[in-house]
């Protein structure tokens, strides 16, 4: 009973919370114009870069002086869903690359190696805005299609099998972060910054966690109507 208390506990502040941004919102909404009664729905077409490198679970420590992170990418949708003025829910889907790389005479790979993942995900976020401010997180699960690692000049796709060689097709995570918003006249600029925190292990022969810092600009107008509030 001790065990799933915090658990209670957390799922009852969660709620209070969502249910606290909702009256705020209702209450607040006769006191404004019709522009702003409605929470602000917008989809996206996102073109984000990201710096990517893996968590290697127990050898992480003995391999901290040979990672380095390569660069990624993610292309696809990110549709704001507007709930009430302070509260979104964010569904997206992309298509991601990411993976990690080991200098040389490292004590796992001995060779200098370079993983790369290609894979479609699909996060739901759930965003609280304060102002032009707004944090978000929520979990995620992506299907990794493809892969490729590089040992020293020699190039191969990944094998997604069980083999000590072989890779896992899904991964689950955790993304988390925050951003800020400019208006103009007819448009929104939003600069958001967010930290994606594999839990899955994706190798069958060593522990590998993928992590990654996502930068996303995004340049929109926001929907007339918004089918998910009324006026």
């Amino acid at each position: 009973m001790k065990r799933k208390l915090p658990l209670v506990l957390l799922l009852a502040s969660i709620c209070l919370c969502t249910n606290t941004f909702a009256q705020t919102g209702t209450s607040g909404s006769a006191q404004r114009n019709d522009s702003t009664k409605t929470a602000k729905t917008y989809l996206d077409l996102v073109l984000n870069v990201m710096s990517t490198n893996f968590n290697y679970g127990i050898s992480n420590q003995a391999l901290k002086d040979y990672k380095k992170s390569i660069l990624g990418g993610q292309l696809g949708l990110s549709f704001q869903a507007g709930i009430t003025p302070l509260f979104s829910l964010v569904p997206e889907l992309y298509i991601t690359t990411e993976g990690g790389k080991l200098n040389a005479n490292n004590p796992l790979t001995n060779s200098e190696s370079t993983v790369r993942l290609y894979a479609i995900e699909l996060p739901v976020l759930a965003r609280f805005h304060f102002s032009d401010f707004h944090i978000n997180a929520g979990p995620s699960i992506a299907y990794n299609f493809y892969g490729t690692q590089k040992i020293n000049d020699s190039s191969s796709d990944l094998s997604f099998d069980k083999s000590s060689a072989g890779f896992r097709r899904f991964d689950v995570g955790l993304q988390m972060g925050g951003g800020y918003t400019f208006h103009t006249k007819t448009k929104r600029i939003t600069l958001d910054l967010r930290y994606n925190y594999g839990l899955t292990n994706i190798s069958y022969g060593h522990q590998m966690y993928n992590r990654s810092f996502v930068i996303s600009l995004h340049l929109s107008n926001p929907w007339k109507t918004n089918p998910l509030c009324k006026n």
